[in-house]
């Protein structure tokens, strides 16, 4: 119909006003090569049932009601006008689908009683308040729980759900089950948080739920994914945690657990992620065996007309690039709603694809409670003040046709007011407001009762000899059978080969010694990102190729141990938006897992900046969620141009949660209680032990936070940047700041400057220092955790060298890496006694050079100043 409409009214050189001239006159349409002549136009006032709607060969049927309409919308039958629309005209006579009438009416009608009374009691008792309210697609709560009834008969038991804030707190009421006491406690603005950070607006918040399904009388468990504002966000961390939820219980088909995304009309068709997300659903490490997509269409977004909106005809055209079925349904007519998500259901759960519900609506007021929409809007709201609600016009119907009596219609709706009413007194009983209560990935058997983490100590995160070399000959080998390899990769495998037996790791081998040995212990490892089964950098190769059979791999990793975990590695789409929230949602599922999302160079996170500033960032401070996703960011300045040089360390500090200002209070377990305190965890490792370390502290640790690492790119195949399996043994552990241990050590009162710094500049301060001969004059410490900051350890490091000057040096410009983070933290722990200077490069717009010479020449000028010990003389 799209397309034929397009396609006719390109043709068509008249327009509606020329063509109205004569009615009944032929009309002329201008083709290539001469005239196409129609038919008079006719007027139809038969009815629908005398005339069927529409069969294979009504296409010039179509075209012609089309004309008729472009001249008068009263020309044609009114099926054309009502049947999606409920602010046109009703279309009475359009079929009804097929129901067992009364046993299924009044259960629509009752669920049509709660969504609307519900809506109505928010409004009276917090009339100021926004709420954005469903009024106007009330038939939504009908449409999901008719999805998940259906989907719970065919033997579905976990539902994920995503949704934007319109309708929230009704579904979290009438779908989730959340106890209305605690949705109206939201509205006191007296009550206190319980739980620790900032917590969210109601229409933002989560919610988990396993209860019985009465229709199909089996347990089923809800989660409402919480949210910020920004619109389809939540949709890939939706799909994300339903495969994790799939994988965990097997479910290889999506049998048992699948998801439901809630859209508005506006965001669906204008939000690039939503494209992102379509493009995972068929991918073999991403698909979670179909979605159900459910858009509530209001035909404006904020103040927008759909004509400045979007370009296509529908909202939902964008899932036309998997071919999901698009059922577009008028919401006001209940019954219709209710079959086509029947359909729906039906569909995904046979096909196990994509679907798309278009519940074709109004918003009956503004943006908010507290916008007035007449102002843009005039004309579509002076319609939609006379539209009489969907319950009124369905309850007349079912009036009218006896199925139920004025009185229990009356009594149905005084039964759910004081239902309200009883939850509204014992909301007034409340004292404090529970965030945690309204957690949608609770871990029950991670954390205390109280939702407290069991310990707070940290164990060793070394392993054994025996183990080192066992996982170092895994990644030396190929495990299968007459598997011909690379001739480039057998060498690299030799190489592996001859490192474990010198007991060295080069970064290759120690994230495989991370990673084994976590599998080893039951731990489940997902690698994801674009190119990671190679890396980007050709050093990881952890997906073998058979040279001559095609498609044809091995993976090694899943072959350390007989009972291992399953070890997922997963090349991804271009995409960082959505596969970074994906994998957000993954890691939500499990605190018993090691999610990492590699990015192809560190810069190209920004792109998925919404997933890290909205929820990797402040998820637990607004929700009370813990998550321990990894990400892996390349980083350096290596003199390969603008874009492929920083990955932004300054933004990721800028968003960390400690005070600059402030010595924290030292105690024993100070190191876990900082971790315990913090948003998230940043390093930058600059041994292979260290970043071993450090992902095995990530499953080890008694709670779950975000860790931020800025991977080295030339490290990857330095020399001299290799660790001894002495640094991986038990009684090993991730080092915080590693300290000079040279010449310089030996005589801590001769030293003349501390040179604090991270990752690899610290080899290119040290190489400079030794041909300098300056090795006993000026000591190098490396801060290996950037946040939370090693207070306590830089203050140990400071009072060590007692007659040093203390510089920070950095090869990112002076705006950007990590000064402004560390000088006023370093400032606060000697008590602002000394200067902190700065050696490094000057202030810049770009994050690198793109000329190899300037690139060599701002380089040899940053280690020029940090060596010289004259350098600051005379500055203040």
């Amino acid at each position: 119909m799209h397309r034929l409409r397009t396609t006719v009214a390109r043709l068509r050189p008249l327009t509606a006003a020329q063509t109205a001239q004569s009615l009944s006159q032929p009309r002329l349409l201008a083709i290539e090569g001469g005239l196409r002549t129609f038919k008079p136009t006719r007027r139809l006032n038969t009815s629908v049932v005398a005339e069927p709607f529409l069969n294979g060969t009504s296409s010039n049927y179509v075209e012609e009601m089309y004309y008729a309409w472009l001249e008068n919308p009263r020309n044609v039958h009114k099926v054309f006008t009502g049947w999606l629309n409920p602010t046109w005209t009703r279309c009475s006579g359009f079929p009804r689908p097929p129901s067992s009438v009364a046993a299924r009416a009044l259960y629509l009608s009752e669920r049509l009683y709660d969504v609307w009374r519900f809506e109505e009691f928010l409004q009276r008792k917090w009339s100021s308040e926004k709420r954005f309210g469903l009024e106007g697609c009330e038939s939504l709560i009908p449409a999901l729980k008719t999805i998940i009834d259906k989907s719970s008969q065919r033997g579905v038991e976990s539902v994920i759900m995503g949704m934007p804030h319109r309708g929230r707190l009704n579904v979290l009421a009438n779908v989730i089950r959340k106890e209305l006491d605690q949705i109206f406690c939201q509205f006191d603005s007296k009550l206190e948080a319980a739980d620790e950070g900032s917590g969210d607006v109601k229409y933002h918040l989560g919610m988990y739920h396993k209860r019985m399904n009465r229709v199909s009388d089996r347990e089923i468990t809800l989660s409402l994914m919480a949210n910020p504002s920004h619109l389809e966000a939540v949709d890939p961390v939706v799909q994300g945690k339903t495969k994790a939820e799939q994988f965990y219980c097997g479910d290889n088909e999506g049998k048992r657990a699948m998801s439901i995304l809630i859209h508005g009309d506006a965001a669906f068709a204008g939000q690039g992620i939503v494209y992102e997300t379509f493009h995972l659903s068929d991918l073999p490490s991403y698909t979670t065996h179909g979605t159900i997509h459910v858009v509530v269409n209001n035909q404006i977004g904020f103040t927008t007309d759909p004509r400045m909106a979007r370009s296509s005809a529908y909202p939902t055209d964008v899932a036309r690039v998997v071919n999901a079925p698009i059922f577009h349904v008028n919401a006001d007519d209940p019954e219709a709603v209710v079959y086509v998500c029947e359909v729906a259901a039906e569909w995904r759960n046979t096909f196990h694809k994509d679907v798309v519900v278009d519940l074709v609506c109004y918003r009956r007021n503004g943006h908010n409670e507290m916008d007035e929409p007449m102002f843009t809007q005039p004309l579509m709201y002076k319609q939609i003040k006379k539209q009489i609600g969907v319950l009124q016009q369905f309850a007349g119907k079912l009036i009218a046709e006896g199925v139920v009596t004025t009185q229990a219609y009356e009594e149905e709706v005084a039964r759910y007011d004081k239902i309200c009413e009883d939850a509204y007194a014992r909301s007034k009983d409340e004292k404090i407001l529970h965030i945690k209560h309204w957690l949608d990935s609770p871990w029950p058997d991670f954390f205390t009762k109280e939702g407290q983490p069991k310990t707070m100590n940290c164990p060793s995160t070394g392993i054994s000899e025996e183990e080192l070399n066992h996982i170092g000959n895994i990644a030396a080998s190929v495990p299968e059978e007459d598997f011909t390899i690379h001739g480039g990769l057998s060498r690299i495998l030799k190489g592996r080969a001859n490192m474990v037996n010198q007991r060295l790791c080069d970064w290759a081998l120690g994230e495989y010694m991370a990673f084994g040995s976590l599998l080893k212990e039951g731990i489940h490892v997902r690698l994801s990102g674009q190119d990671v089964e190679r890396g980007t950098f050709s050093h990881r190769h952890h997906v073998l190729h058979d040279q001559n059979v095609d498609k044809r791999i091995c993976i090694p990793m899943n072959y350390v141990s007989p009972d291992q975990a399953p070890y997922t590695v997963c090349n991804s789409s271009l995409s960082e938006y959505g596969v970074l929230g994906f994998e957000l949602g993954f890691a939500m599922a499990s605190p018993n897992a090691l999610v990492l999302w590699e990015a192809q160079f560190g810069d190209f996170h920004n792109t998925a900046q919404c997933i890290i500033d909205q929820f990797i960032s402040s998820g637990q401070a607004k929700w009370v969620r813990q998550n321990g996703i990894v990400l892996l960011l390349p980083h350096g300045m290596e003199g390969m141009g603008p874009e492929h040089s920083s990955a932004r360390p300054e933004r990721f500090l800028q968003m960390c949660n400690d005070d600059p200002d402030v010595f924290p209070k030292l105690s024993e377990d100070f190191a876990v209680r900082q971790l315990y305190d913090c948003n998230w965890i940043a390093v930058n490792c600059s041994t292979p032990a260290n970043y071993f370390h450090v992902l095995r502290r990530q499953i080890l640790q008694p709670f779950r936070k975000p860790l931020i690492v800025f991977t080295p790119k030339s490290l990857l195949r330095h020399p001299e940047a290799k660790s001894s399996f002495d640094h991986m043994l038990p009684g090993t552990h991730f080092m915080r700041i590693i300290p000079e241990d040279g010449p310089a050590a030996a005589s801590p009162e001769k030293v003349k400057r501390i040179v604090f710094c991270t990752g690899k500049i610290y080899y290119e301060l040290t190489r400079e220092r030794k041909n300098r001969g300056m090795d006993a004059a000026v000591a190098v410490v490396r801060v290996e955790q950037l946040s939370p900051f090693p207070f306590d350890l830089v203050k140990a490091e400071t009072e060590r060298y007692p007659n040093a000057d203390l510089v920070w040096c950095q090869e990112e410009h002076k705006n950007q890496g990590y000064y402004d983070y560390v000088k006023p933290r370093i400032r606060t722990t000697i008590n602002r006694t000394r200067p902190v200077w700065y050696a490094g490069r000057d202030p810049a717009a770009a994050p690198a050079t793109g000329n190899k010479p300037t690139h060599l020449a701002e380089l040899q000028r940053l280690l020029d100043t940090a060596l010289d010990l004259e350098a600051f003389a005379g500055k203040v």
